[in-house]
């Protein structure tokens, strides 16, 4: 957002320019977004050096925002995203999950694998929809879990294209701690591997979260919010030659629930 030096109600209140919109509600929203950013928990002058609003008018839209249960002040002093935003997120996952499920119907059909989808919320990865395979031996991940960016496809593929210094910072609040033998728990390495994930365009988890199972992930290219999409299996069905068959198909699914998304159509 850019830089005002508005200090009054009416100015906070008056539309913003072509956008359209509410100035005072495009700030909350973006300082809201900036704190999740953060890792959930922000000091004002952080807010002011990311944003450039100026500490009065940041100070009251915190006020506004405590005050809806948005944003809580912790004992420290420094604000923290509330617990009201919970079920504004949990209701958008839904049915974000609920728009995604035809598209993963069609990576089941096509790959004979687990399909998923997960969205990046604050430092972790959360899967928001999920159509098994029609295997006896399948993967099953619960809808709602949660877990670590760096031991998953899904996390590598939503992280690849995030600034290395905002990956470092995850990393260091979240640590990286081993789910597997296999897993990356250096953060030098871990970089290196998102490198990787954007010259091929795809992510790979071998192992990494769950001996004996492989994962192919791809991100949705234009989603209103950090997703991606999956397709997991027994690594004796997901193997490395499977590769050229199973990406392509990713990327194609991907691309049409872009589509989908954006123009709030169903599959």
């Amino acid at each position: 957002m850019p830089p005002s030096s508005a200090s009054t109600p009416a100015a906070d209140a008056k539309p913003a320019g072509a956008s359209g919109g509410v100035q005072s509600l495009e700030r909350a929203f973006d300082l809201l977004e900036r704190m999740a950013d953060a890792g959930g928990e922000v000091g004002l002058s952080e807010l002011s050096g990311s944003s450039g609003l100026p500490l009065p008018t940041i100070h009251r839209l915190m006020r506004t925002l405590v005050a809806c249960g948005y944003v809580r002040q912790q004992p420290n002093r420094r604000y923290a995203l509330g617990p009201r935003l919970i079920r504004l997120g949990e209701g958008a996952s839904r049915l974000l999950g609920t728009w995604a499920r035809p598209f993963l119907a069609r990576l089941v059909e096509e790959t004979g694998e687990t399909a998923n989808m997960a969205l990046l919320d604050g430092d972790e990865i959360v899967y928001v929809a999920q159509v098994p395979s029609r295997h006896a031996v399948r993967m099953f991940t619960e809808v709602g879990r949660r877990v670590l960016p760096h031991s998953t496809g899904v996390g590598k593929a939503l992280l690849a294209n995030h600034p290395p210094e905002e990956v470092r910072a995850l990393l260091g609040r979240t640590g990286m701690p081993a789910a597997t033998e296999k897993t990356i728990t250096d953060a030098d390495t871990f970089l290196d591997a998102l490198a990787e994930v954007r010259r091929l365009g795809y992510a790979v988890d071998d192992n990494e979260q769950e001996i004996g199972v492989r994962c192919f992930a791809v991100p949705v290219p234009n989603s209103p919010t950090s997703a991606a999409i999956s397709i997991s299996g027994p690594t004796g069905r997901v193997t490395e030659a499977s590769t050229e068959k199973i990406v392509p198909v990713l990327q194609d699914v991907a691309a049409k629930l872009s589509v989908a998304l954006a123009n709030q159509t169903p599959a």
